[in-house]
């Protein structure tokens, strides 16, 4: 380990093998850092927290501070956070709740850019990005490889789809569908499929075609709902991208944006 004489490390803090941690960080009781994790100047991290390997924290941020929410009373709380995780600068990360479930939640490979804020009792999959300022209210739910856009919010229970691609300043108050391609410049709108999204992660012509069949059922059949699930089901069989975007649409609590 690497520790700046200028850091402050609680003797209650357990840092992995060659963890660093840079001058005038703070690093509090009760925090789990895993290996060849970098923690850089005047970055803040307060438990509980348990962070995976290969994390690097850039300076400013801070990680594992109570949640802002004014039902919260001291709880006992904590953030989890998987294995090679970025963190740029200003980002903020807050603890669960007890009304929620407790934690939040960020897996693994996620790219946070410069002042996103990840509230209280979010659960963050695999290869997600937050560009500059992306903003996460309580017990937001992002999908593995989607990408939310700079200065864009996301209102409190929404579920951002697997690869879903929300512009920048969008606001977002209902689901995002999966793979889709969703902007806002007042109110929040799907523009199909996110094409060029699918094409970078390795999808085939053949399950982006299969895809862009399915939206235009969703989006463009006139069918409500209910209806254009009725059609993905009857006519989109042993596909699993469809049954990815069927099983999304059924299990939403708030709507989808179409």
């Amino acid at each position: 380990m690497e520790i700046h004489p200028a850091a402050v490390v609680n003797p209650g803090a357990v840092l992995g093998e060659r963890t660093s941690v840079g001058p005038y960080a703070v690093i509090g009781d009760r925090v789990i850092l895993g290996a060849d994790c970098h923690v850089g100047s005047h970055v803040v991290i307060e438990g509980p927290i348990e962070v995976g390997d290969r994390c690097t924290f850039y300076p400013f941020s801070s990680i594992g501070f109570p949640p802002q929410d004014l039902k919260y009373k001291g709880e006992d709380t904590s953030v989890v956070i998987g294995h090679d995780n970025v963190f740029r600068e200003y980002v903020t990360v807050n603890r669960g709740t007890a009304l929620g479930h407790g934690r939040t939640i960020i897996g693994n490979w996620n790219f946070i850019m410069a002042y996103s804020h990840i509230a209280h009792d979010c659960v963050l999959g695999d290869h997600i990005i937050l560009a500059n300022a992306a903003t996460l209210a309580g017990h937001v739910t992002i999908e593995d490889h989607a990408t939310i856009g700079a200065f864009s919010g996301v209102h409190q229970f929404c579920t951002i789809g697997t690869h879903g691609f929300v512009g920048g300043y969008s606001v977002i108050t209902k689901d995002v569908l999966p793979y889709s391609k969703t902007v806002s410049a007042r109110d929040a709108k799907n523009y199909g499929v996110n094409v060029l999204g699918l094409e970078r992660k390795g999808f085939s012509p053949e399950s982006i075609h299969t895809i862009r069949l399915a939206f235009r059922v969703i989006l463009q059949s006139h069918l409500n709902t209910s209806q254009a699930l009725e059609v993905l089901t009857r006519e989109f069989t042993n596909c699993p991208e469809v049954d990815l975007i069927i099983k999304f649409i059924e299990r939403s609590q708030r709507g989808v944006i179409k």
